[in-house]
């Protein structure tokens, strides 16, 4: 109930500032005395921008069982299997949540936490990273994961890309509109120019967003690196596990999971759109935990 109260307050906020913003640029006027129905185009970026970002973490769970062949033990068939559940449920207790579904993949090492609500997430791991790490070190990821189902991350997550697609939606045909009047000179209804210019805004302004999101992507990393060393009582283990994975490279995960992996792939243009940061950056920051 209150994720979904969240919900509706940052969408009632940012429309807010949307209105109050044009309205003192004198945007609004501009708009709909050139025929543009301006309270029409708010609703319909907030729905557009939100109602995009909200589907797809409600469908979430059902997409990442289908799209990586996640098997959900839904009863353990071999001790592994049991050692698994039963370090979720003792974490999850730990943390303070429901207990999540818990699966497991074929695939290189990498695991990942979603779901829309923190009490009935999915925690899945790689039969590569089962095979390739110690029992600590799979504890280390597992705590990382429940640490993102703690704090809510796949749900702040999904508002902050809910807000910055809400701007771009509104932003890309404001710009069009201005552009389309002032420079193609269109005087009733939209031209082309229109069309144009909201195709190119929302490349140059998605572009910009993602930007943010990966940025805020990033720190929540860190914050699950600290919270697994948490509830593990040291960041021994999660510096061990760290290492691991920045011998090899991570295993691939579908583009629309990606920052819900314990790691992604290297060679990101400047690191500006990776979701998660280098390996030894994350490191050196549990290193300083351990030594402060």
């Amino acid at each position: 109930m209150k994720r979904i109260f969240l919900f509706l307050a940052t969408n009632i906020a940012v429309m807010l500032v949307l209105s109050v913003v044009t309205s003192l640029l004198g945007v609004d006027r501009f708009l709909m005395a050139n025929g543009i129905n301006y309270g029409a185009l708010l609703v319909f970026a907030a729905i557009f921008g939100f109602g995009g970002a909200i589907f797809s973490l409600l469908i979430s769970k059902p997409m990442a069982k289908m799209s990586m062949g996640v098997h959900v033990i839904d009863a353990p068939a071999s001790a592994d299997e049991q050692w698994l559940v039963a370090t979720v449920k003792r974490l999850a207790d730990k943390a303070n949540v429901g207990m999540p579904e818990v699966g497991i993949f074929e695939g290189a090492p990498n695991a990942f936490a979603t779901g829309a609500f923190k009490n009935s997430a999915l925690v899945a791991v790689s039969t590569g990273l089962l095979e390739s790490m110690t029992r600590e070190e799979v504890e280390a990821v597992l705590g990382h994961e429940m640490a993102h189902v703690a704090n809510g991350d796949m749900v702040t997550l999904t508002l902050i890309q809910g807000v910055v697609n809400t701007f771009v939606v509104f932003l890309s045909r404001v710009v069009g509109s201005i552009v389309d009047k002032t420079v193609f000179r269109t005087e009733r209804g939209v031209g082309p120019g229109y069309y144009i210019t909201v195709m190119v805004c929302q490349l140059v302004f998605g572009i910009a967003a993602s930007i943010i999101v990966a940025w805020f992507s990033r720190h929540r990393e860190f914050r699950a690196d600290a919270g697994s060393a948490d509830l593990l009582g040291t960041p021994r283990s999660m510096i061990a596990a760290l290492r691991r994975l920045g011998a090899g490279e991570p295993g691939a995960l579908p583009q629309s999971f990606q920052a819900s992996g314990i790691a992604e792939g290297h060679n990101k243009f400047l690191g500006l759109f990776a979701s998660h940061p280098p390996i030894p950056v994350r490191i050196a920051a549990l290193e300083a935990r351990r030594s402060a």
